[in-house]
């Protein structure tokens, strides 16, 4: 593992409980998130692919039961393995493993959407090629992707210190612009996209995209 990896692992790991009392029952008070979640929710279930999803960087699996809810089964991968305890215990009857979104456990076409949840924004630029490239192979040709980020101007941020808790790890805020472009060049077309304003404490608008995977 490289060692900006092993930093953001690791941080994480030190997250996990921090995160899981912050965002616990966050998704009811943010309307804007469960509709792009029901929009993505609604449309894998019409594309009639089946119901399994990646839950991509699920950090403690609270999207698990809003995405079960809307007639989907996730499956969560995140790199820290404390992330992913968490998950296990605060969400428990959802699949969750220790997983790299540039080497997926998942076989080729083997599901019918994936949810990157703020996961993308940890990608380094010469890391997101493989890793877009990696969503296109295990989602079905048909199938679709949701993602939710910080949106900005792609500059590299030192992100963590706010938590008090010791830990930094890169952080990137991307621009709507490069996610389609990353989309399609790995093999999705946007159906849909779309941001808000900065909330408090948020201080960075936030960008949404949907796009479904093209194909034979």
């Amino acid at each position: 593992m490289d060692a900006k990896t092993d930093e953001l692992r690791a941080a994480h790991d030190v997250l996990a409980e921090f995160y899981a009392e912050r965002l616990a029952g966050a998704l009811e008070r943010m309307p804007v998130e469960r509709a792009v979640l029901g929009l993505f929710a609604e449309l894998t279930r019409a594309a009639g692919l089946g119901t399994d999803v990646g839950d991509i960087g699920c950090g403690t699996g609270r999207l698990a039961p809003f995405l079960a809810a809307q007639g989907l089964s996730p499956h969560g991968v995140d790199l820290s393995p404390e992330m992913v305890r968490v998950a296990r215990r605060d969400q428990p009857g959802f699949p969750f493993e220790v997983g790299d979104l540039r080497r997926l456990p998942f076989a080729d076409g083997s599901l019918a959407g994936v949810v990157c949840w703020y996961s993308l924004i940890f990608l380094a630029p010469a890391d997101r090629e493989t890793a877009f490239a990696e969503l296109a192979r295990v989602v079905k040709p048909g199938g679709h992707l949701v993602t939710a980020f910080k949106a900005g101007d792609g500059t590299l941020r030192r992100s963590g210190r706010l938590t008090g808790l010791g830990v930094e790890f890169d952080a990137y805020w991307l621009s709507p612009e490069e996610m389609r472009r990353r989309t399609a060049e790995a093999g999705f077309e946007t159906v849909f996209w779309a941001g808000r304003p900065a909330e408090e404490p948020e201080t960075t608008p936030q960008g949404y995209l949907v796009a479904r995977r093209t194909g034979p």
